[in-house]
């Protein structure tokens, strides 16, 4: 039965520039001198170091635990020495600074004992879950959902269906079509192990038109008894985003705000499959990706890299030389964030990395209104509104006009006539909100500290007092019991004299 699909709102058509790595075999990236591991690298609650400076950590070994539900462990990529722990540059659009934990590679790459499952199928979806955020397993296709947490919601609301992202939509990016092609394996065997650990009744793996290759090397290792559906999707940007893609399988819509389990639907990208299944099988927590260096180099194509490589390694193995006519974007062209410093550490996110030549400052224009934005959005939201609206500060605005429903896919900066960068200003008043909570919530919990304060004070005073009547009601009785003790030696002093007056003493 072939799947009939649908459209969604907006999008464009793009130059893919894909030919470029998608048909050279990846490359290991040779063990770096130094690693840089973020103790945030996915959405949620950064992880809690258990290391501390000068200790040797194994590859594999858990150097940071997860600080809370929506989080997961950070693990070495390398065997080495933990030189720092302290805030250090990571891909950022603001390029902030962010705790890391500092490893200086001993070269020796020794691994930390780990334990495999040889038969998945007899886990429960709970034990499933727990082996997969041990492995520090998020969402190795966007913006790196803890994939646990996803599993859990699977599990406590019923999955009608679990899709297998494999739509590589923005331009330059290749990594998934390679990885697909040389570990396909990997992907269909961990779509069967995610499809367990939710009970999903049904379960489809969507890859472009333009990856046939792709397609094929799935289709070898998809069986009959498998009940998995293999669907090509249009190539048509942004058709790879979680809400788009869910709307041309299926035609149903994601609430504005919800999540995609709201209408029983979950979603993971096929390097996720592919780490699932290592983490798994193998016991192989998620320590490496596959990332793709186009542009400007010499030799685009695909590596294989441990996270926390510096960016510049991997630049230097595909042939580029540093210079003042080009820049840096981590990420895609589209979506991706430009970076001035080459050190910043290759992140479980980081899914390709663009050297493009500089082009002149455009200036930017007064908005006329032409509403192309609109046209383009795939969210059906109102760009012009929310720009104008991120430019005033008027934030609150924003959030009624839908900010946080942005996917940030640039197809309103693409089409506008004024070069407007819009999605720098949405991401701008998201920063700000964000920095606003922040605030809000320390001010709570500040004022919350402040009334246990005062209600242990106050608790204290009333067992001091309580002590105080107390120590008064024993001295007054210990009081009449001296004065009985001090009455009976006067009449024994007493008796003693008389006896002594009358000669009676002994």
């Amino acid at each position: 039965m072939t799947r009939t699909l649908h459209r969604f709102s907006g999008g464009l058509h793009l130059d893919t520039h894909k030919h470029e790595s998608r048909d050279v075999p990846s490359m290991l990236v040779p063990l770096p001198g130094q690693i840089i591991l973020p103790l945030k690298q996915h959405i949620g609650l950064a992880a809690r170091p258990l290391v501390n400076p000068g200790e040797r950590v194994l590859k594999g070994q858990i150097i940071a635990e997860p600080e809370g539900y929506v989080s997961v462990p950070v693990h070495a990529t390398t065997s080495g020495v933990v030189r720092d722990i302290g805030d250090y540059h990571i891909p950022h659009p603001f390029g902030i600074r962010e705790p890391c934990i500092v490893i200086d590679a001993d070269g020796l790459d020794e691994l930390f004992p780990i334990e495999a499952v040889t038969d998945y199928a007899a886990l429960t979806p709970q034990a499933l879950q727990e082996i997969i955020r041990d492995r520090g397993i998020a969402g190795l296709g966007g913006a790196g959902f803890p994939a646990h947490v996803k599993l859990k919601e699977g599990v406590d609301n019923a999955v009608d269906t679990l899709i297998i992202n494999g739509v590589e939509c923005e331009p330059y990016i290749t990594c998934d079509d390679r990885l697909i092609r040389e570990k396909a394996m990997y992907v269909v065997s961990g779509a069967r192990m995610i499809r367990h650990a939710v009970n999903a009744k049904h379960c489809v793996i969507a890859v472009e038109e333009d990856m046939p290759e792709a397609h094929d090397a799935l289709a070898g290792h998809i069986t009959a008894h498998d009940d998995i559906e293999l669907v090509r999707v249009p190539t048509r940007y942004p058709a790879g985003g979680e809400k788009q893609l869910i709307q041309v399988l299926t035609g149903k819509e994601v609430p504005s705000g919800g999540f995609s389990i709201n209408i029983g639907i979950i979603v993971h990208n096929v390097a996720t499959a592919a780490a699932v299944y290592r983490a798994v099988t193998r016991g192989e927590p998620l320590i490496s990706r596959y990332v793709t260096v186009t542009g400007e180099v010499k030799t685009p194509r695909n590596l294989q890299v441990l996270l926390g490589t510096p960016v510049s390694d991997c630049l230097k193995l595909c042939g580029y030389e540093d210079s003042n006519d080009t820049r840096i974007i981590v990420g895609g062209p589209m979506m991706g964030t430009q970076v001035r410093d080459c050190n910043i550490p290759v992140t479980k996110t980081t899914n390709c990395i663009i050297v493009r030549r500089k082009i002149p400052p455009i200036q930017e224009l007064p908005c006329i209104r032409c509403g192309r934005c609109a046209d383009v959005c795939p969210v059906n939201l109102l760009p012009q509104q929310l720009y104008l609206y991120a430019k005033a500060d008027r934030f609150d605005e924003t959030r009624q006009h839908h900010l946080f429903d942005c996917i940030e896919c640039g197809c309103c900066s693409c089409v506008c006539p004024s070069h407007i960068p819009l999605v720098q200003y949405y991401r701008y008043a998201k920063f700000e909100i964000a920095l606003e909570e922040q605030r809000r919530q320390g001010a709570t919990r500040a004022e919350q500290r402040f009334l246990n304060r005062k209600r242990r004070l106050q608790q204290r005073q009333e067992v001091k007092q309580k002590q105080k009547a107390g120590s008064t009601t024993t001295a007054t009785e210990s009081g009449d019991t001296d004065a009985d003790r001090k009455a009976f030696v006067r009449a024994a002093v007493a008796r003693t004299r008389s006896r002594k007056e009358r000669g009676t003493d002994r």
